[in-house]
């Protein structure tokens, strides 16, 4: 999985155009990062930039910009509505995929100690990155604003967590933190802001006070009436969306406007929103209506629809959506080819691809006619009776077969590795120490590619037992292709990894990995024949 970190820094500057872009432009030019937006007030005198990439890239980005705006703000002229106490005020760090809060912490900290040596100024941790509970709200980070910050420095529970711990009034300080995505939510209300803001007191968990706590936690709310839109909103900062669902946030709305006799005419997600959150809407739904979708698209096309996501402006899933934002179109020169450019590819006077790839594409093609079977049988009116069987076994084995596809190009990389790792120098006994640790990790890299193919497929034995129990007889031949396909291309998976375990030097590696290759082996052999067993009685 891409790991793939969002930041959000918060500049003092929001009315100089030039300041304004040449931060965005800094963002821009560091390899790796995408900047996904821009948001600039002038009554605030803020502006609030987000981008996203890898944990590396994000660090150089954010220190991107922290140089730009060193050079361009000066505090000791700054006014503005928004609590500020920097020129970057703010700048948290966000685990989008592949990354953990743990992860983000950790970025946090890189980039505060080096903006800190770098630009000289002081770095104060916040939220999760923060280790001392009375320094975690931003709130108490930046009490007493740019104004009071020279005084607060002098107390030594305010020493900063890096830089100095000094007053410097072109900069003042930044708070550098790690926290949950937030989703910045409207739910729209066909009645007054009046009603808008009783439902977002109910609901938002600081409610009305200490006596009347709202009921859904992580919620930050209030209500408004927009002009453009006509209508109503009960407007929402969801600050963790795994606690309280964009969904729940929608449904709990629903109720309360109910009570009051008032519409709701669908909800708006402002700015953009991580895959996760809408997938978790459509399971939602999914199971609340007992429907069967297993495909992403019609998934996230649910969860639109659901919502009403497209009620006050049209909602485009690749310009709202993070991971389709920041998407690249994957490098499979081998899975992209026509079947017939792959055979000849296999056939060329070349040792890749060779049996890794071709088992890859095996398995794939193996599960992939289980799936195809399984979804003949499901939906049709003479085989209803099974239809709850089939719906475990579709998704199961549709997305095993999509799983299986990148290995076809993953092992012949593999391959690639080794072959760079043999070209190495070794004239002396550091180049030859040098060549024999890559050849080891080459060789490390191309079994556990093989190996993966095989715990990947090894997956698909109970559905393809399932569906060829109950799926539609009119597809038995092509089960029988399925299974025996799946099944050698395990076994050819397994002869890789055993031609590839001769050189390694690791004894310890060594028997794990042929032990837990020899075990899904053996097992493919007796689900193989199981399977069979199974379609030659039906």
């Amino acid at each position: 999985m891409r790991k793939i970190v969002e930041c959000v820094p918060n500049f003092s500057e929001g009315r100089n155009t030039e300041t304004i872009e040449a931060i965005a432009e800094a963002i821009r030019k560091t390899p790796g990062c995408r900047l996904l937006d821009v948001d600039p007030g002038k009554s605030t005198n803020r502006t609030v930039y987000t981008f996203v990439g890898d944990p590396e890239s994000v660090v150089e980005g954010a220190l991107a910009s922290a140089r730009a705006a060193r050079e361009r703000i000066d505090m000791r002229r700054h006014q503005g509505e928004h609590p500020r106490f920097g020129a970057l005020d703010v700048c948290p760090f966000i685990p989008v995929t592949g990354i953990t809060m743990e992860d983000c912490v950790k970025i946090a900290g890189e980039f505060g100690r080096r903006a800190a040596e770098e630009l000289g100024v002081p770095i104060f941790l916040y939220e999760e990155a923060s280790d001392r509970d009375y320094r975690r709200k931003l709130p108490d980070v930046r009490r007493g604003e740019y104004e009071g910050l020279a005084e607060r420095l002098k107390d030594p529970r305010w020493k900063p967590d890096f830089g100095p711990a000094e007053f410097i009034p072109s900069w003042g300080a930044t708070a550098v933190g790690a926290r949950m995505f937030l989703i910045a939510y409207n739910v729209n209300i066909l009645g007054t802001s009046n009603q808008a803001h009783r439902i977002a007191l109910n609901l938002r968990e600081a409610g009305r006070g200490h006596s009347q706590p709202g009921r859904l936690r992580e919620v930050k709310g209030m209500g408004w009436f927009v002009q453009e839109y006509n209508l109503a909103q009960v407007t929402v900062n969801l600050n963790d969306y795994r606690i309280t669902p964009i969904h729940i946030m929608f449904e709990e709305t629903r109720k309360e406007a109910a009570e009051l006799n008032v519409g709701v005419a669908g909800s708006e997600i402002v700015g953009v929103v991580p895959l996760e959150a809408l997938l978790m809407a459509a399971d939602y739904y999914i199971e609340k209506e007992n429907l069967f979708i297993y495909e992403e698209g019609q998934k996230i096309r649910l969860a639109v629809e659901r919502l009403g996501l497209n009620s006050v402006a049209p909602f485009n899933p690749g310009e709202k959506i993070i991971e389709y934002i920041v998407a690249e179109p994957p490098v499979e020169p081998l899975a992209g080819m026509s079947v017939r450019d792959f055979v000849q590819e296999v056939g060329a006077r070349s040792s890749a691809p060779g049996g890794g790839s071709v088992s890859a594409a095996a398995a794939a093609m193996g599960t992939g006619l289980g799936a195809m079977v399984a979804k003949l049988t499901y939906g049709m009116r003479k085989f209803e009776n099974v239809d709850s069987i089939m719906r475990k076994a579709i998704p199961v084995l549709h997305d095993i077969s999509r799983q299986l596809i990148p290995m076809i190009d993953a092992d012949t990389n593999a391959f690639g590795d080794y072959m760079e790792a043999m070209r190495l120098p070794r004239n002396t006994e550091e180049q030859e120490a040098a060549r024999s640790a890559g050849m080891q990790a080459a060789l490390k890299k191309a079994i556990e590619v093989p190996l993966t193919t095989m715990r990947i497929a090894d997956k698909a034995w109970d559905a393809m037992c399932a569906v060829a129990l109950h799926g539609n007889p009119t597809g038995k031949s092509d089960m029988q292709v399925g299974t025996r396909v799946l099944e050698t291309g395990i076994w050819g998976a397994f002869q890789n990894v055993l031609i590839n375990m001769t050189d390694i030097q690791d004894d310890e590696f060594k028997g794990k990995t042929a032990a837990e290759a020899k075990a899904i082996a053996r097992r493919a052999a007796e689900k193989c024949s199981e399977v069979l067993e199974i379609l030659n009685c039906s």
